[in-house]
């Protein structure tokens, strides 16, 4: 029996709370990279959060971290995670916060189209197929009538701004593994442990080969790691797992539309950037295609 509620006041205060967080990470990722780099900051966090994860894994009866059933896709998970954030990192070297959080939430429509084509009860509807449409539109329009942003080349940006797409793509590649694989049955927990540890184990040595390791330990450094790793990659999955647990999923993702607006706010209020119309009307198109697309299961109850 699905003992799953509908939204109340709490789950939807949680959820708003959750989604500024979300929006707010990029921000702070760019805000801090003058003394340590994104990539850095994200293998450092993705380590220290996963031993905050590690115990809470521990009072769960049954898990089994190191079976071959959940181990082989818990790693080919952690590389994709790896992937995405690695891209995120390196789009926020040549684009905005603002552009990066847009773009990155295009994965459902990634998802929508992965699904598709792998299960036979995810065909997507010609109303989903008009979402997509409607969001690939506005991916081309967020591209399109751009000027050059601040102190940022227009060719630098534009790199950053696929980057960022490419980091969805990736974000929705996990998303299907995760929908395909035994870890479909493991406790979230579980999975989250493993796409923690594979940020640090794959990130970190990246950022050395790289160049981007050094940490000025500056009050805006320390301050980014304690937000990344308690507040980000702890406590809000933490809540988010509880409200998937105790509230009907369609009805949550309904609110994290929410996060790349944040994103866009906290972008221009933090960092003084600059969001070009076109951008603004393409984010619009692709947010109005992702709910389409997702709001699906919501529509066939209305209809």
């Amino acid at each position: 029996m699905d003992v799953r509620k509908a939204l109340d006041a709490k789950a939807s205060g949680i959820m708003v709370a959750l989604c500024m967080i979300w929006g707010l990470q990029q921000v702070v990722l760019k805000m801090a990279a003058p003394d340590i780099s994104p990539v850095m900051q994200i293998a450092v966090r993705s380590g220290l959060s996963a031993l905050m994860v590690y115990p809470l894994i521990q009072l769960q009866q049954g898990t089994t971290l190191l079976t071959r059933t959940y181990l082989i896709p818990g790693i080919w998970i952690a590389f994709l995670f790896s992937a995405e954030f690695f891209l995120v990192a390196e789009a926020l070297r040549y684009t905005t916060a603002s552009h990066t959080v847009v773009l990155l939430y295009t994965a459902p429509i990634f998802v929508a189209l992965g699904l598709h084509w792998k299960l036979p009860s995810e065909r997507l509807t010609l109303l989903q197929w008009v979402g997509i449409l409607i969001a690939f539109m506005g991916i081309v329009v967020t591209f399109m009538g751009r000027e050059t942003s601040g102190m940022q080349a227009l060719p630098q940006q534009l790199f950053g701004d696929g980057l960022a797409l490419l980091a969805g793509i990736f974000w929705a590649l996990t998303t299907i593994s995760l929908r395909l694989t035994k870890l479909s049955d493991a406790h979230p927990t579980q999975t989250l442990f493993y796409q923690l540890v594979g940020g640090c184990i794959f990130l970190l040595p990246l950022a050395f080969l790289m160049g981007q390791a050094s940490i000025h330990w500056t009050a805006l450094a320390i301050g980014s790691l304690v937000f990344h790793t308690v507040i980000v990659s702890f406590i809000s999955f933490m809540l988010w797992f509880w409200l998937l647990r105790n509230y009907l999923a369609n009805r949550l993702g309904v609110f994290s539309f929410m996060t790349p607006i944040f994103g866009m706010l906290f972008g221009v209020i933090f960092l003084k950037e600059s969001i070009e119309m076109s951008f603004i009307i393409g984010t619009a198109l692709v947010m109005a295609g992702v709910l389409v697309v997702s709001m699906q299961s919501w529509f066939r109850r209305r209809g």
